[in-house]
C-alpha cells in the first residue's frame, strides 16, 4: 500500500502541468509528512528528492529529508540537509531542534546545545527543545542545568512521566536522593501503566539496601513489561542479597531467556551455584562466560577456583595461566596459582608466583599512595572477584558489531618488539626512522601484534630491564617490552620518566597513550550507560552503550600532535580512541586529517569505512573500504561483501 501510495505521488508530480507547481510541491510535503508520521522514512525520501530537484530552495523539503534520515539513523546525511535547511531559513525552528538532536546523537555536545538554545530562543514556549537540551546536558553530566530545563518542561505540562524520570536521575547526579524518591513517585503518580518510573524508583531503593521495597518496586515494573531486563536482573541481584537464591536464578534464567549474550548473568549464576555448592552447574556458567567473553580474565580465575573444589587441579593451573597471560598484573591469580602449584608438589614455582604477587600488591599500594584520586585508573590486583556484578548488556555491542559485518577497528600503531629485521608495512615517516628506539632491531613501529614468542618476549623484558638507565632511549625500550607483557602500570611509570626527562618526543606520548588505552579497555569492567532518549516518548527504552574514559590517552595524543603536527600516525590514533568514545565525527575528522598526511595509510581508510557505515553514510564508507582493499587489507572486501549482501 505504501509503495502504491509513492508511485501515485510521483506521477501526480511528473504530470500535473506547470501552472500546478506551487500546489504539487504543497502536496509532496503533506504526503511525506504522512509519511513520517507513519515511520516510512524511505518512500519519503524518495518523493522528496523528487521535490529537491525541482526546488532546490525548499527549506522544508530539506528539513522532512533530513527528519527522515535521522528516522533511518543517516546522522550524517540528516545533519547535511537540516543545515541546508536552517541555511536557506535561518529561523526555522524544527531544523535547529532536529539538528540539535542529531549533534548530541554524534556526541557533539556543546553544538547540540546551541542549537537546542537557538531552538529555544526562537519559539520560547516549544517545550521539546527543553526536554531535549534537558537530556544533552544530562548525558553531559551538567546536572544543574538539566534540572532547571526538566522544570520548564514540567511548567507547561505536569503529565510526561519521563521528565520526571529523567529528573530524578539529575537529582542523583547530585545526590540528591530525597528528590529522587520525590521526582521517581511523581513519575509512578503521573503513568501507573509505564514499566520505568517503578524500575528507577526500585535502582534507588536497591542502591539504600532496602530490599524488600526494592522487590516490590521491581515486581511493578516487570508485571507492566515482562520482556525489560533491567528490573529482571537487579531483582534477581536483589533476591540474592537476601538470600533467595533459588528465584534469584529463576531471574537470570528469564534474563538470557531473552537475550542470551548477557554475559554478567552467566557470570552470577556461577557465583550462586558455586555459595549452593553446586560446582558442576557453576562450571558451566563460567565456561559460558568464557566463551562468550574470550578475555574476560573473572571468568577464568573463578572458573579455575570451582576447578579446584572439584579436584581438577590440572585444568585449574591452566585457567589461573591463562587469567595472568591476560593480565599480567594480576596479583590474586599469582597467589592462588601458587596454592595449585604447591599442591602439585611445584615448591620453586610456588615460591615465584607468591614473589611476584607480592611486588604486585606493593606496586598498587605505592601508587594508591602517590595518586589517591586516580584510584579508577589502576587494577586492585588483590581485591576478590567472586562478587555479584552489575548489569552489562551487550546489545549495543552487537547492534555495532552487526553494522560492521563483525568487524573492529584496525589496532593502534605503536612501538612493539618484533623479529629482528621483520619489515612492517607503514608509510614513510622522517620522525619515525630517526627515534631512538628505531636503530634498536628487536622494536618496530607497528599496529601487529608482537611477533615474539612468550619466551622471547620474556628474555627481551629482562634484558631490557637490566639496561635501563636514566637516559630516554633505554627507558622507552623498557616501556615498549612492559607494554608487550601487559605490565600496563609499569610501562606507564616507566613511560612517564622518558617524558619528564624528554618532554618533547611525540614518540614517547604516543606510546604512552597507547599504554593508557590498552590499560583501560582491559581493566575496565564493562557496565552499561543510560541513555535517555531525547526525544520525550513513553514508549522509547534506554538504551546501553559500552563508554570507557580515554581523556588521558587522547590528552597524550593531542600533545604529541602539538609537538608533530604532520604525523600522520597520531592522529590515526587519536581517530581510534573518539571512535571508541562514541564520538564518530571526531573520529572521522582525525582518519580524514590521517589521510590528508599519509594518502596511502590502508588503516586509516578501513577505520573511517567502518566509522561512515556507523553513520549510515554507506556510499562513502564503501568508498574508503574500497580504498582499504586495494591498498592491501583483504578483509575490507570480506566486509564489504558482507554488506552488500545484508542489503
Amino acid at each position: 500500500m505504501k509503495r502504491i501510495v509513492t508511485i501515485v505521488v510521483l506521477l501526480f508530480v511528473l504530470c500535473v502541468g506547470e501552472s500546478y507547481a506551487q500546489y504539487n510541491k504543497r502536496y509532496i510535503a503533506w504526503a511525506s509528512r504522512n509519511m513520517l508520521a507513519s515511520d516510512n522514512y524511505k518512500d519519503a525520501i524518495d518523493i522528496l528528492n523528487v521535490l529537491i530537484r525541482s526546488d532546490k530552495e525548499s527549506y522544508e523539503a530539506y528539513y522532512l529529508r533530513g527528519y527522515a534520515k535521522l528516522g533511518l539513523g543517516d546522522l550524517l546525511g540528516a545533519e547535511q540537509d537540516l543545515s541546508r535547511a536552517i541555511e536557506i531559513n535561518p529561523v526555522y525552528t524544527e531544523a535547529f531542534h532536529y539538528r540539535g538532536i542529531v549533534h548530541a546523537e554524534m556526541g557533539n555536545y556543546e553544538d547540540a546545545v546551541r542549537d537546542l538554545t537557538a531552538a529555544i530562543d526562537l519559539r520560547p514556549d516549544l517545550v521539546g527543545s527543553y526536554y531535549s537540551r534537558g537530556v544533552t546536558h544530562m548525558r553531559n553530566k551538567q546536572w544543574v542545568r538539566s534540572l532547571i530545563d526538566f522544570d520548564m518542561v514540567l511548567r507547561h505540562t505536569d503529565k510526561d512521566a519521563q521528565t520526571h524520570i529523567n529528573r530524578g536521575i539529575a537529582m542523583l547526579g547530585m545526590a540528591d536522593t530525597v528528590g529522587a524518591h520525590e521526582s521517581f513517585d511523581k513519575a509512578i503518580r503521573t503513568n501507573r501503566d509505564y514499566a520505568e518510573g517503578y524500575n528507577q524508583k526500585a535502582l534507588l531503593l536497591m542502591q539504600q539496601e532496602r530490599n524488600e521495597e526494592a522487590l516490590e518496586m521491581f515486581d511493578k515494573a516487570i508485571e507492566r513489561d515482562t520482556t525489560y531486563l533491567h528490573p529482571l536482573f537487579n531483582r534477581a541481584l536483589t533476591h540474592c542479597r537476601l538470600e533467595q537464591y533459588d528465584k534469584a536464578m529463576s531471574d537470570f534464567e528469564k534474563v538470557l531467556a531473552i537475550d542470551p549474550y548477557i554475559t554478567s548473568a552467566y557470570f552470577n549464576m556461577a557465583i550462586v551455584c558455586a555459595i549452593l555448592g553446586d560446582y558442576e552447574r557453576a562450571l558451566e556458567n563460567y565456561t559460558l562466560v568464557v566463551e562468550h567473553a574470550p578475555e574476560n580474565v573473572k571468568g577464568y580465575y573463578n572458573r579455575a577456583g570451582v576447578l579446584l573444589q572439584l579436584g581438577r587441579k590440572a585444568e585449574a593451573l591452566a585457567d589461573y595461566t591463562k587469567a595472568i597471560e591476560l593480565y599480567p598484573d594480576f596479583a590474586n591469580a599469582y597467589l592462588q596459582r601458587a596454592i595449585v602449584k604447591d599442591q602439585l608438589h611445584d615448591v620453586a614455582g610456588a615460591g615465584r608466583d607468591r614473589a611476584i604477587a607480592g611486588r604486585k600488591i606493593a606496586e598498587y599500594e605505592a601508587r594508591l599512595e602517590e595518586d589517591p584520586e586516580g584510584l579508577s585508573m589502576w587494577a586492585d590486583t588483590s581485591r576478590k572477584f567472586n562478587q555479584l556484578v552489575a548489569f552489562e548488556s551487550k546489545v549495543a555491542e552487537r547492534k555495532l558489531a552487526e553494522e560492521q559485518g563483525g568487524f573492529t577497528l584496525r589496532e593502534m600503531y605503536r612501538w612493539v618488539p618484533y623479529t629482528p629485521n621483520k619489515a612492517d608495512n607503514h608509510y614513510y615517516s622522517a620522525l619515525i626512522e630517526e627515534a631512538d628506539v628505531a636503530t634498536d632491531t628487536t622494536v618496530v613501529f607497528s599496529n601487529s601484534p608482537t611477533t615474539l614468542s612468550d619466551e622471547e618476549l620474556s628474555a627481551l623484558n629482562e634484558r631490557y630491564q637490566t639496561e635501563a638507565y636514566t637516559d630516554v632511549a633505554s627507558l622507552f625500550r623498557w616501556g615498549i617490552s612492559q607494554l608487550a607483557v601487559r605490565q600496563y602500570t609499569s610501562a606507564i611509570n616507566i613511560l612517564s620518566e622518558a617524558i619528564r626527562l624528554a618532554p618533547t618526543d611525540p614518540m614517547l606520548y604516543l606510546n604512552r597513550a597507547v599504554t593508557r588505552a590498552e590499560m583501560i579497555d582491559f581493566i575496565s569492567s564493562i557496565s552499561g550507560s543510560e541513555r535517555i532518549t531525547l526525544e520525550s516518548d513513553m514508549a522509547l527504552r534506554n538504551a546501553e552503550r559500552r563508554i570507557y574514559d580515554y581523556n588521558d590517552a587522547i590528552e597524550d595524543l593531542n600533545r604529541a600532535a602539538e609537538l608533530a603536527p604532520e604525523e600522520a600516525y597520531i592522529y590515526y590514533n587519536r581517530g581510534n580512541l573518539h571512535a571508541l568514545s562514541g564520538d564518530m565525527p571526531a573520529a572521522y575528522d582525525d582518519y580524514s586529517r590521517a589521510l590528508e598526511l599519509a594518502p596511502y595509510l590502508a588503516d586509516a581508510y578501513f577505520n573511517r569505512g567502518l566509522v561512515q557505515l556507523y553513520m549510515k553514510d554507506t556510499h562513502k564508507g564503501s568508498m574508503d573500504l574500497s580504498k582499504a582493499g586495494e591498498l592491501g587489507i583483504k578483509e575490507a572486501y570480506t566486509l564489504l561483501k558482507r554488506y552488500q549482501n545484508s542489503n
